[in-house]
């Protein structure tokens, strides 16, 4: 059982756990559920730059902890006077130490879309997320069937969020509608091994329609970096780590927005 599968089964669990606790309706009467949301899309289509989705993560499988002193709503707040675009936030607990919450603290003085960062596997996951704040949620195409991928995004739609949607290898293409699925991720790295390469991004945009939006995620940290991407043609980035280990966040956002100006 790669590490991956172990994610999975620690999902499933979590997924049964909490539909002993909570219902779709349930969800649906909390405070954010009839909230209007802010389009991930919108605010990462491109103009003069390759927009940010800047990253909460307290720790990853691969790496530990990777922030001391971490305040959710500090770093929140740092990221939206920095003007990212958009903000993505781990909530998975028992392998990168997020939490749920974090989303709803946060969405109480949002000005950018929120993202759900998660293993997202279950239509409750996806009303949870509404109700507690987000703007969109992550769905990983390397974990879905291409059916599971059509219904969470309708559910998603019909909740008022948007999808990003990740994939890792030209394999993964077949599960995709670009009609219904117009924020396209690419994942550097791979989730059975957890290594990263800037390369996949530039090999698999080759493989996307022109009016999707394509982000680059994970193992971005270089001014090199950002040139490939460029020639890339991506519309966004989503760094998390190279954030999460800087000593001045804010000094760090600001020079690295100064990179993806086109």
């Amino acid at each position: 059982m790669n590490f991956l599968d172990k994610i999975l089964l620690e999902k499933k669990e979590e997924v049964r756990n909490l539909k002993q606790k909570f219902t779709i309706s349930l969800f649906k009467n909390e405070k954010y559920f009839e909230n209007k949301t802010i389009s991930l899309f919108n605010a990462l289509k491109r103009n003069n730059k390759i927009s940010l989705i800047a990253e909460i993560k307290k720790a990853s499988p691969s790496k530990g902890i990777l922030i001391n002193n971490f305040n959710h709503i500090d770093i929140a707040k740092s990221y939206m006077s920095c003007s990212v675009e958009a903000i993505s936030i781990l909530t998975d607990r028992k392998f990168f130490n997020g939490d749920i919450n974090y989303l709803k603290d946060i969405a109480q003085f949002k000005t950018v879309p929120l993202l759900r960062k998660d293993f997202i596997i279950d239509e409750i996951q996806i009303y949870e997320a509404k109700a507690f704040g987000a703007d969109a949620i992550l769905l990983i195409a390397e974990i879905l069937s291409k059916n599971q991928i059509q219904e969470l995004t309708s559910v998603a739609h019909e909740c008022g969020l948007e999808v990003l949607l990740e994939f890792h290898s030209p394999s993964q293409l077949d599960k995709i509608d670009f009609n219904k699925n117009k924020i396209i991720g690419i994942n550097n790295r791979n989730l059975e091994s957890f290594h990263t390469d800037i390369k996949t991004t530039i090999q698999l945009t080759k493989y996307l329609p022109d009016d999707v939006i394509k982000v680059s995620e994970s193992g971005i940290n270089t001014d090199d970096d950002i040139t490939k991407l460029k020639q890339a043609n991506v519309d966004a980035v989503l760094i998390g780590e190279h954030f999460m280990k800087s000593h001045n966040l804010e000094k760090s956002i600001n020079d690295f927005q100064k990179q993806l100006y086109i």
